[in-house]
């Protein structure tokens, strides 16, 4: 059975202080009384999550915490000792964060977006408000247009910084937020582009998403901020394109045949130009 997590467990016995579950390596643990659902039969599997009670004893919950380990998420602070603050986790014990790892003092009463994870030294689940060294984007796990889930981390002078799937950082730019945000918001997100250093822009809207895809977005404003003229077609160098528009000769292409079949480019020889504008 897997600490920090919710796990499907077998009941293998009743006794009085509650159910003993166990998992497919025959390891017990028990499930108190108070927490014994109305009916049960001997051998029926149950979704419980595994923590460290007070006396540091393997114990089960049918409550569901609002994390789990190796989750984010927006947590209430319950109270603050001379050791630390004690976080609402939704389940009857609190998620502990150590002075040393509260990006800034925490306050009774005011939520933080946390992360959960379990301590080499002492083998407890423990929050930090330190997020940011457990977010990477050297490998990515997803692609341009799929669809993910984001949690708001914070605000910047040119948008909002998200985290994608509990793993990447994300950047939704401020002309890109159409609605009011705070911190610690679930919602769904786009990926819009993928740029060098695997750098993820995000959108919360899907508009356009169906009928023009992001790097076609990105090649009409290119288009516009240049007197509706850009020197490439599918012809050109797949490096000068990428010095340019920041995008693959494949993704470059595409995007000008969607462009294209809407009428709202036309390819020549020098180049692209938008219908409508002043090059054309």
């Amino acid at each position: 059975m897997e600490l920090g997590r919710v796990n499907r467990l077998e009941i293998d016995r009743d006794t009085p202080p509650g159910l003993f579950l166990l998992d497919e390596e025959g390891n017990d643990i028990l499930l108190p009384g108070k927490q014994i659902p109305e009916s049960f039969e001997i051998g029926d599997m149950l979704d419980v999550f595994v923590y460290l009670d007070n006396e540091e004893r393997l114990i089960a919950t049918s409550e569901m915490p609002y994390i789990q380990l190796e989750e984010y998420g927006w947590l209430k602070v319950n109270q603050v000792t001379r050791h630390g603050a004690f976080l609402d986790l939704g389940i009857e014990k609190d998620l502990f964060v150590p002075f040393n790892e509260q990006a800034r003092p925490m306050q009774e009463g005011k939520s933080y977006l946390v992360y959960m994870f379990l301590d080499d030294k002492t083998d407890r689940l423990v929050g930090t408000s330190k997020i940011n060294k457990y977010l990477s984007n050297e490998t990515l796990t997803v692609e341009e247009f799929d669809e993910v889930d984001i949690i708001v981390s914070h605000m910047t002078d040119i948008g909002v910084n998200v985290i994608i799937n509990q793993t990447h950082k994300g950047l939704v730019y401020d002309d890109q937020v159409f609605q009011d945000i705070r911190v610690g918001d679930i919602m769904t997100g786009y990926i819009m582009k993928i740029r060098p250093g695997n750098k993820i822009d995000v959108s919360f809207q899907q508009i356009g998403f169906k009928n023009i895809e992001p790097n076609a977005q990105y090649i009409l404003k290119e288009l516009e901020d240049n007197d509706g003229f850009l020197g490439l077609n599918d012809k050109s160098n797949p490096e000068v394109i990428k010095q340019l528009v920041q995008m693959s000769k494949k993704n470059f292409k595409k995007a000008i045949g969607s462009l294209y079949k809407e009428k709202r480019i036309t390819i020549k020889e020098d180049g692209i130009y938008l219908v409508g504008g002043d090059s054309e």
